[in-house]
């Protein structure tokens, strides 16, 4: 087969830059090729959808079919984009809003369940009995002059309230949520948005990228992720536990 050669007529200095640009083309595919070879292939909506069935069976058959394609369409955008990333992501997710089930936090606690969950935020046993069952008033307590709430009488306690299906909560989270999502602060007008599936979903992957939870589940560290979620370590063994269900994304 017979070639043509092209012969370019440079000076000195303008061969170095030649070879120069070649040298770091030649690189950058060499990188891109790697990059490729070690890749590992995502799981599709179907797929997915039955190993988030398989950890959770009590999700039910309309959560799968609402939340799957929602979450394989944003996971990507928010560099939620490997297996082990989705695992820790989908395990959080799932315990945080039980299985899918819940948008909105639940602070219909007992006089028991407060005791046991913000002792803090009450003097006593008999001053906890007054909150008993008044996830309204209970909110407003527990979240006042935090994350940028008001005090108890403004009542940024429960208008911010957990939301979405990693529970975006406070006044501080629902701004900067607001801002990635739509340009403006229409979640502190409306914060309710925050129930609808789709913002349900792009709203934890926001809050997973913007706390830099990619890094720590790159790590493998379950503790170091609840604790960035959670401000502690409760529902760990939920939280394990679904993580270890979800194993086959790694498969």
């Amino acid at each position: 087969m017979k070639t043509n050669k092209i012969i370019i007529h440079c000076t000195d200095e303008e061969r170095e830059v030649l070879l120069k640009s070649a040298e770091i083309l030649l690189n950058a595919l060499s990188g891109a090729s790697e990059e490729l070879e070690g890749a590992v292939e995502l799981k599709g909506v179907g797929e997915m959808r039955d190993i988030i069935r398989a950890a959770s069976p009590h999700t039910t058959a309309a959560n799968l079919d609402l939340y799957t394609p929602l979450l394989a369409e944003l996971m990507p955008k928010y560099g939620i984009d490997t297996p082990l990333r989705q695992r820790h992501f989908l395990a959080q997710l799932l315990h945080e809003s039980g299985g899918f089930r819940a948008v909105r936090e639940n602070l219909n606690y007992s006089t028991d369940g407060l005791m046991a969950t913000f002792p803090r935020h009450f003097a006593s046993r008999a001053e906890a009995e007054t909150f008993h069952r008044q996830p309204e008033r209970i909110a407003n307590r527990v979240y006042s002059n935090r994350m940028g709430n008001g005090d108890e009488a403004s009542g940024d306690g429960w208008r911010f309230i957990g939301r979405g299906l990693i529970q975006v909560t406070g006044r501080n989270n629902y701004t900067a949520t607001s801002q990635a999502l739509f340009g403006d602060d229409r979640l502190i007008k409306v914060p309710e948005i925050l129930e609808q599936p789709r913002y349900a979903v792009q709203s934890a992957c926001f809050f997973w990228q913007s706390n830099k939870l990619n890094a720590l589940a790159d790590s493998n560290d379950i503790q170091a992720v609840t604790r960035r979620i959670n401000g502690g370590l409760n529902g760990l063994d939920d939280r394990q536990q679904f993580f270890d269900r979800l194993a086959v994304l790694e498969v």
